[in-house]
């Protein structure tokens, strides 16, 4: 016994040595002179980019040149050449992109409904295009243009300055909820189910052979990884994988994951500075409802960032904020999701008893936080891997209110010694 023991003592030493002697090998000595692979992970849309690159550049080959635009005018509506394409209020990449794109593919002029955030300047300084004037501005400069949505289709989320009577057409992507605008006469109309409204642009632009501008396929490029996340969200479709290699392509980008960790990081970068108040309106669209058991707005905010945990630290703040807006607004019910988009997950916040009765009938899979004061009632919820508010969010909630849900009880969750939180 005591032989073999001596023996193990021996053999685990023995190890011990030719570790030590490998890692001072390592220390002493040229890297290149040790046999070490190290192979990266392909990203997700990196492969998706691998798939197509070859049938991809034969085709963008093949579009003509800048300086031999066919002339496409006979197939487009008439409608829209001319026109000023303008997105959303708190206007997104996507609406900024999407305004740019079109007016190229149309004639147009570009305009920006709201000021563009950390992400949208970013893309346009990278791809060097100006920042599309404000609304209100061509409005006045050109009183006879009609005005085409970009990105949007609904009264609530439109710019205040645009008359309804020159609206003259809308692409979009979104559904066909409610607060829809309702025009006297026919306008040109093109909503498809797609991730981006940017795909709808760029898609359009290679089925009439016409090659947009190097900067504007970068643009609508950022603006479908943005809202897609990076081809990861649920909303993305074989389209936007499609478009995002062509405008790849086109916009001569040879490393897709850098440029999305830029942009990712550029979306980040104002959140820490904001107020809790700029936090809860940066990103917001409210949704009204009429059914038999209910009828009122439902708000819905969400903050997209790389580190949840540093918004999330300032969930008490954001509370109070959501509390004073909710009744500021007159909104039935406002909710603010956190989403991590790199992780892929979010947390959404609860300022009051309706919000959680209604978050637990529409999530049913999602799980309350527990607080750490056990006063407290749930203020927020875990909801996995639930990140699109056009796919995840708004569908639940409408199909929990068409279910039957109804307002059980007002009031707060939280107990604070805020008068905002006093029920």
């Amino acid at each position: 016994v005591i032989v073999k023991h001596i023996i193990s003592q021996l053999i685990v030493i023995s190890r011990r040595i030719k570790f030590i002697n490998y890692i001072n090998k390592i220390n002493h000595s040229n890297m290149s002179d040790i046999d070490i692979s190290v192979t990266r992970k392909r990203t997700t849309v990196e492969r998706e980019l691998d798939k197509r690159k070859t049938s991809v550049h034969e085709f963008v080959s093949h579009l003509p040149k800048e300086d031999s635009l066919p002339d496409v005018s006979p197939y487009i509506p008439q409608t829209l050449s001319d026109a000023i394409f303008c997105g959303h209020l708190v206007t997104d990449l996507d609406s900024i992109a999407g305004a740019i794109g079109a007016a190229e593919l149309y004639g147009g002029i570009p305009a920006r409904a709201s000021e563009v955030n950390s992400e949208t300047a970013f893309a346009l300084k990278l791809w060097g295009v100006e920042k599309p004037v404000p609304i209100e501005e061509l409005l006045v400069t050109y009183p006879k243009a009609g005005v085409c949505l970009v990105d949007h289709q609904q009264t609530s989320q439109l710019n205040k300055a645009i008359d309804i009577n020159r609206i003259v057409g809308v692409i979009d992507h979104h559904a066909l909820q409610n607060a829809t605008i309702v025009t006297d006469m026919p306008i040109y109309i093109d909503i498809r189910p797609w991730g981006s409204m940017s795909t709808i642009i760029g898609h359009t632009f290679v089925t009439l052979r016409r090659r947009p501008k190097k900067s504007t396929a970068g643009m609508l490029l950022c603006a479908i990884l943005s809202d897609t996340l990076n081809l990861q969200g649920p909303t993305t479709t074989e389209w936007d994988r499609l478009l995002v290699a062509i405008l790849a392509e086109i916009a001569e980008v040879t490393d897709l994951s850098d440029l999305v960790s830029q942009q990712f990081r550029a979306k980040s970068i104002e959140l820490a500075g904001l107020t809790a108040d700029a936090l809860v309106n940066g990103d917001q669209k409210v949704f009204t409802f009429k059914t038999e058991k209910y009828e009122g707005s439902v708000g819905f905010a969400v903050i997209e960032t790389t580190d949840d945990d540093v918004i999330l630290s300032r969930t008490d703040e954001l509370l109070i904020s959501l509390s004073q807006d909710k009744e500021s607004k007159g909104l039935s019910i406002l909710y603010l999701a956190v989403v991590n988009i790199v992780k892929l997950k979010t947390t959404l916040l609860l300022c009051g008893n309706e919000e959680r009765d209604l978050a637990i009938e529409s999530f049913k899979n999602a799980k309350l936080i527990t607080p750490p004061n056990d006063l407290d009632e749930p203020y927020s919820m875990d909801l996995g891997n639930l990140v699109s508010r056009k796919k995840d969010f708004i569908p639940a909630i409408t199909k929990a209110i068409k279910d039957g849900w109804s307002n059980s009880r007002k009031g707060l969750v939280r107990r604070s010694t805020s008068d905002v939180f006093d029920v």
